[in-house]
Protein backbone atom coordinates (compact mmCIF):
# COMPACT_ATOMS: atom_id res chain seq x y z
CA UNK A 1 0.00 0.00 0.00
CA UNK A 2 2.57 2.38 0.67
CA UNK A 3 4.36 1.29 -2.93
CA UNK A 4 1.13 1.71 -4.59
CA UNK A 5 0.39 4.90 -2.14
CA UNK A 6 4.14 6.63 -3.14
CA UNK A 7 3.78 5.41 -6.81
CA UNK A 8 0.61 8.19 -6.90
CA UNK A 9 2.45 10.53 -5.80
CA UNK A 10 5.18 10.16 -7.85
CA UNK A 11 2.66 10.23 -10.58
CA UNK A 12 0.86 13.61 -9.09
CA UNK A 13 4.20 15.04 -9.11
CA UNK A 14 5.32 14.34 -12.20
CA UNK A 15 1.47 15.59 -13.43
CA UNK A 16 2.05 18.70 -12.22
CA UNK A 17 5.48 19.34 -13.48
CA UNK A 18 4.28 18.47 -17.09
CA UNK A 19 1.45 20.83 -16.46
CA UNK A 20 3.61 23.95 -15.19
CA UNK A 21 5.77 23.14 -18.24
CA UNK A 22 3.32 23.15 -21.20
CA UNK A 23 1.30 26.39 -19.68
CA UNK A 24 5.08 28.08 -19.10
CA UNK A 25 5.84 26.61 -22.98
CA UNK A 26 2.40 27.72 -24.11
CA UNK A 27 2.85 31.49 -22.40
CA UNK A 28 6.47 31.79 -24.09
CA UNK A 29 5.29 30.80 -27.35
CA UNK A 30 2.28 32.63 -27.44
CA UNK A 31 4.81 35.62 -27.23
CA UNK A 32 6.02 34.84 -29.81
CA UNK A 33 3.92 33.95 -32.13
CA UNK A 34 1.06 35.62 -33.69
CA UNK A 35 -1.54 33.09 -33.21
CA UNK A 36 -2.14 30.89 -29.60
CA UNK A 37 -0.48 26.69 -29.75
CA UNK A 38 -2.96 23.84 -30.16
CA UNK A 39 -3.46 23.74 -26.45
CA UNK A 40 -4.07 26.36 -25.42
CA UNK A 41 -6.83 27.29 -28.80
CA UNK A 42 -8.35 23.81 -27.85
CA UNK A 43 -8.72 25.19 -24.29
CA UNK A 44 -9.98 28.63 -25.31
CA UNK A 45 -12.51 26.90 -27.49
CA UNK A 46 -13.98 24.59 -24.43
CA UNK A 47 -14.17 27.62 -22.37
CA UNK A 48 -15.69 29.06 -25.25
CA UNK A 49 -18.18 26.48 -25.76
CA UNK A 50 -19.01 25.81 -22.02
CA UNK A 51 -19.37 30.48 -21.92
CA UNK A 52 -21.93 30.00 -24.72
CA UNK A 53 -24.17 26.87 -22.74
CA UNK A 54 -24.27 29.09 -19.71
CA UNK A 55 -24.94 32.48 -21.15
CA UNK A 56 -27.82 31.04 -23.69
CA UNK A 57 -30.16 30.56 -20.87
CA UNK A 58 -29.39 33.48 -19.74
CA UNK A 59 -29.82 35.37 -23.07
CA UNK A 60 -33.02 33.25 -23.46
CA UNK A 61 -34.27 34.54 -19.80
CA UNK A 62 -33.63 38.13 -20.66
CA UNK A 63 -35.23 37.74 -23.73
CA UNK A 64 -38.16 36.41 -22.04
CA UNK A 65 -38.66 39.07 -19.58
CA UNK A 66 -37.81 41.82 -22.41
CA UNK A 67 -40.71 40.50 -24.41
CA UNK A 68 -43.22 39.58 -21.06
CA UNK A 69 -42.33 43.46 -20.47
CA UNK A 70 -43.32 44.91 -24.16
CA UNK A 71 -46.33 43.21 -23.81
CA UNK A 72 -47.31 44.73 -20.94
CA UNK A 73 -46.71 47.67 -22.28
CA UNK A 74 -48.51 47.30 -25.23
CA UNK A 75 -51.70 45.63 -23.45
CA UNK A 76 -51.94 49.05 -21.46
CA UNK A 77 -51.42 51.31 -24.17
CA UNK A 78 -54.26 49.37 -25.83
CA UNK A 79 -56.27 49.38 -23.25
CA UNK A 80 -55.54 52.96 -22.97
CA UNK A 81 -56.54 53.80 -26.89
CA UNK A 82 -59.21 51.40 -26.65
CA UNK A 83 -60.79 53.88 -23.90
CA UNK A 84 -60.27 57.00 -26.33
CA UNK A 85 -61.96 55.24 -28.89
CA UNK A 86 -64.88 54.34 -26.87
CA UNK A 87 -65.30 57.84 -25.56
CA UNK A 88 -64.83 59.45 -29.24
CA UNK A 89 -67.77 57.18 -29.96
CA UNK A 90 -69.90 58.03 -27.60
CA UNK A 91 -69.10 61.47 -28.48
CA UNK A 92 -69.96 60.95 -32.08
CA UNK A 93 -73.06 59.35 -31.03
CA UNK A 94 -73.98 62.17 -29.15
CA UNK A 95 -73.19 64.70 -31.36
CA UNK A 96 -75.55 62.44 -34.08
CA UNK A 97 -78.33 62.74 -32.04
CA UNK A 98 -77.87 66.38 -30.93
CA UNK A 99 -77.55 67.17 -34.83
CA UNK A 100 -80.85 65.33 -35.27
CA UNK A 101 -82.63 66.27 -32.93
CA UNK A 102 -81.76 70.24 -33.73
CA UNK A 103 -83.12 69.52 -37.29
CA UNK A 104 -86.42 68.36 -35.86
CA UNK A 105 -86.48 71.47 -33.69
CA UNK A 106 -85.78 73.82 -36.59
CA UNK A 107 -88.52 72.04 -39.06
CA UNK A 108 -91.34 72.30 -36.01
CA UNK A 109 -90.14 75.80 -36.02
CA UNK A 110 -90.05 76.81 -39.27
CA UNK A 111 -86.38 77.72 -39.39
CA UNK A 112 -84.35 77.02 -42.58
CA UNK A 113 -80.98 78.57 -40.84
CA UNK A 114 -79.73 79.62 -37.38
CA UNK A 115 -76.55 81.55 -36.75
CA UNK A 116 -74.63 78.20 -35.65
CA UNK A 117 -75.15 76.58 -38.29
CA UNK A 118 -71.90 77.64 -41.02
CA UNK A 119 -69.13 75.93 -43.08
CA UNK A 120 -65.92 77.04 -43.25
CA UNK A 121 -63.85 78.02 -46.15
CA UNK A 122 -60.01 77.58 -45.98
CA UNK A 123 -57.83 79.96 -47.48
CA UNK A 124 -54.11 81.36 -47.84
CA UNK A 125 -52.73 84.97 -46.65
CA UNK A 126 -51.48 86.23 -50.07
CA UNK A 127 -50.94 90.18 -48.90
CA UNK A 128 -49.87 91.67 -45.84
CA UNK A 129 -48.55 95.19 -45.99
CA UNK A 130 -46.11 96.29 -43.14
CA UNK A 131 -47.94 100.08 -43.20
CA UNK A 132 -51.61 98.06 -42.81
CA UNK A 133 -50.12 94.89 -40.60
CA UNK A 134 -52.61 94.94 -38.35
CA UNK A 135 -55.66 96.44 -40.01
CA UNK A 136 -56.16 94.05 -42.61
CA UNK A 137 -55.06 90.97 -45.10
CA UNK A 138 -55.96 89.33 -48.38
CA UNK A 139 -56.88 86.24 -48.86
CA UNK A 140 -56.55 84.19 -51.94
CA UNK A 141 -60.17 83.01 -52.15
CA UNK A 142 -63.15 85.51 -53.39
CA UNK A 143 -66.95 85.44 -54.91
CA UNK A 144 -65.50 82.09 -56.65
CA UNK A 145 -65.99 80.03 -52.99
CA UNK A 146 -69.02 81.90 -52.18
CA UNK A 147 -67.04 84.53 -50.36
CA UNK A 148 -69.06 87.35 -49.30
CA UNK A 149 -68.83 90.93 -47.86
CA UNK A 150 -68.89 90.77 -43.16
CA UNK A 151 -68.58 87.47 -42.99
CA UNK A 152 -66.60 86.09 -40.34
CA UNK A 153 -62.90 84.96 -40.66
CA UNK A 154 -61.27 82.87 -37.89
CA UNK A 155 -57.53 81.55 -37.37
CA UNK A 156 -55.50 79.38 -35.30
CA UNK A 157 -58.05 79.21 -32.12
CA UNK A 158 -60.46 81.83 -32.46
CA UNK A 159 -62.19 85.01 -34.93
CA UNK A 160 -59.44 87.28 -36.54
CA UNK A 161 -61.78 89.46 -37.91
CA UNK A 162 -64.48 90.04 -41.01
CA UNK A 163 -64.83 90.21 -44.93
CA UNK A 164 -64.46 93.51 -45.87
CA UNK A 165 -64.37 93.72 -49.83
CA UNK A 166 -64.66 90.46 -52.30
CA UNK A 167 -63.10 90.30 -55.83
CA UNK A 168 -63.31 87.27 -57.97
CA UNK A 169 -60.66 85.29 -56.64
CA UNK A 170 -59.15 87.68 -53.88
CA UNK A 171 -60.80 88.96 -50.40
CA UNK A 172 -59.64 91.52 -48.17
CA UNK A 173 -60.05 91.27 -44.22
CA UNK A 174 -60.08 93.44 -41.72
CA UNK A 175 -59.12 92.98 -38.63
CA UNK A 176 -59.98 92.25 -34.78
CA UNK A 177 -56.37 94.27 -34.47
CA UNK A 178 -57.52 97.52 -36.52
CA UNK A 179 -58.03 100.53 -34.14
CA UNK A 180 -59.01 102.84 -36.34
CA UNK A 181 -62.38 104.46 -36.03
CA UNK A 182 -64.46 103.34 -39.27
CA UNK A 183 -63.66 100.17 -38.03
CA UNK A 184 -66.40 97.46 -38.04
CA UNK A 185 -66.84 96.19 -34.36
CA UNK A 186 -68.18 92.66 -33.79
CA UNK A 187 -70.77 91.90 -30.94
CA UNK A 188 -69.40 90.12 -28.55
CA UNK A 189 -70.82 87.91 -25.11
CA UNK A 190 -68.79 86.80 -21.73
CA UNK A 191 -70.35 84.30 -19.59
CA UNK A 192 -69.21 83.54 -16.34
CA UNK A 193 -68.83 80.13 -14.46
CA UNK A 194 -72.21 80.84 -12.97
CA UNK A 195 -74.44 80.53 -16.60
CA UNK A 196 -74.67 84.58 -16.71
CA UNK A 197 -73.51 86.52 -19.76
CA UNK A 198 -72.83 89.96 -20.32
CA UNK A 199 -73.30 91.03 -23.89
CA UNK A 200 -71.64 94.26 -25.55
CA UNK A 201 -69.36 95.25 -28.68
CA UNK A 202 -65.77 95.47 -29.26
CA UNK A 203 -65.01 98.81 -28.93
CA UNK A 204 -61.02 99.24 -29.10
CA UNK A 205 -57.45 97.38 -29.80
CA UNK A 206 -54.59 98.20 -27.90
CA UNK A 207 -51.88 97.63 -30.20
CA UNK A 208 -49.19 98.17 -27.34
CA UNK A 209 -50.51 95.24 -24.96
CA UNK A 210 -51.97 92.98 -27.58
CA UNK A 211 -55.34 93.36 -26.14
CA UNK A 212 -59.14 93.54 -27.04
CA UNK A 213 -60.98 96.01 -25.39
CA UNK A 214 -64.87 95.58 -24.52
CA UNK A 215 -65.94 99.12 -23.44
CA UNK A 216 -69.09 100.75 -22.01
CA UNK A 217 -70.10 97.64 -20.14
CA UNK A 218 -72.89 98.61 -17.32
CA UNK A 219 -73.93 94.85 -16.52
CA UNK A 220 -73.79 94.09 -12.66
CA UNK A 221 -72.48 90.73 -13.79
CA UNK A 222 -69.45 89.66 -12.28
CA UNK A 223 -66.66 88.79 -14.18
CA UNK A 224 -63.52 87.29 -13.78
CA UNK A 225 -60.42 86.18 -14.95
CA UNK A 226 -60.52 83.28 -17.57
CA UNK A 227 -63.94 83.99 -18.38
CA UNK A 228 -64.30 82.59 -22.28
CA UNK A 229 -65.58 85.38 -24.93
CA UNK A 230 -67.46 84.38 -28.03
CA UNK A 231 -69.14 86.33 -30.61
CA UNK A 232 -72.83 86.67 -29.70
CA UNK A 233 -74.85 86.53 -32.84
CA UNK A 234 -76.73 89.77 -32.59
CA UNK A 235 -77.35 91.83 -35.52
CA UNK A 236 -77.49 88.86 -37.58
CA UNK A 237 -74.26 89.04 -39.57
CA UNK A 238 -71.95 87.30 -37.41
CA UNK A 239 -72.15 83.49 -36.53
CA UNK A 240 -72.82 82.93 -32.74
CA UNK A 241 -69.93 80.94 -30.61
CA UNK A 242 -67.25 82.14 -32.69
CA UNK A 243 -64.04 82.18 -29.87
CA UNK A 244 -62.59 85.72 -29.51
CA UNK A 245 -60.85 84.99 -26.50
CA UNK A 246 -61.20 85.19 -22.35
CA UNK A 247 -60.76 88.40 -20.09
CA UNK A 248 -57.54 89.12 -18.47
CA UNK A 249 -59.02 92.02 -15.95
CA UNK A 250 -62.25 94.03 -15.60
CA UNK A 251 -61.41 98.16 -15.15
CA UNK A 252 -63.67 101.02 -13.70
CA UNK A 253 -64.34 103.62 -16.34
CA UNK A 254 -63.19 107.12 -15.24
CA UNK A 255 -66.52 108.70 -14.29
CA UNK A 256 -67.23 105.25 -12.74
CA UNK A 257 -70.42 104.54 -14.31
CA UNK A 258 -69.79 101.56 -16.87
CA UNK A 259 -66.60 99.33 -16.86
CA UNK A 260 -64.27 98.10 -19.61
CA UNK A 261 -63.22 94.63 -20.01
CA UNK A 262 -59.63 93.70 -21.42
CA UNK A 263 -59.51 90.49 -23.37
CA UNK A 264 -56.63 88.45 -24.23
CA UNK A 265 -57.10 87.15 -28.52
CA UNK A 266 -56.74 83.84 -29.10
CA UNK A 267 -55.11 84.03 -32.14
CA UNK A 268 -51.54 86.10 -32.70
CA UNK A 269 -52.23 88.81 -35.26
CA UNK A 270 -49.00 89.24 -36.02
CA UNK A 271 -48.55 85.59 -37.45
CA UNK A 272 -51.61 84.66 -39.22
CA UNK A 273 -50.54 82.30 -42.71
CA UNK A 274 -53.79 80.26 -43.17
CA UNK A 275 -57.53 81.48 -42.30
CA UNK A 276 -61.06 80.32 -42.51
CA UNK A 277 -63.94 81.88 -43.56
CA UNK A 278 -67.72 81.29 -42.06
CA UNK A 279 -70.52 80.46 -44.67
CA UNK A 280 -73.88 80.56 -42.88
CA UNK A 281 -75.33 77.75 -44.47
Amino acid sequence: MKFFSSRRLVYFIIAMIVTIALLTGSVLVRNRRATPPAIQQFGNDVAGIFARVVDWPVSQAHQGYDSISQLLSTYQENTQLRSKVDKLAQAQVRAQVLENENKVLKKQLKLNSTLTNYSLVNATVISRTPSSWLSQLVINVGQNAGIKKNMSVVAGKGLIGRISEVNKTTAKVELLSDDSETANRFAIQITNSAGKSVYGIITDFNRNTNRIIMGEVTSKIKLKKGDKVFTSGLGGITPKGLYVGKVERVTNSSNGLSKSVVIVPATDFGNIPVVSVAIQK
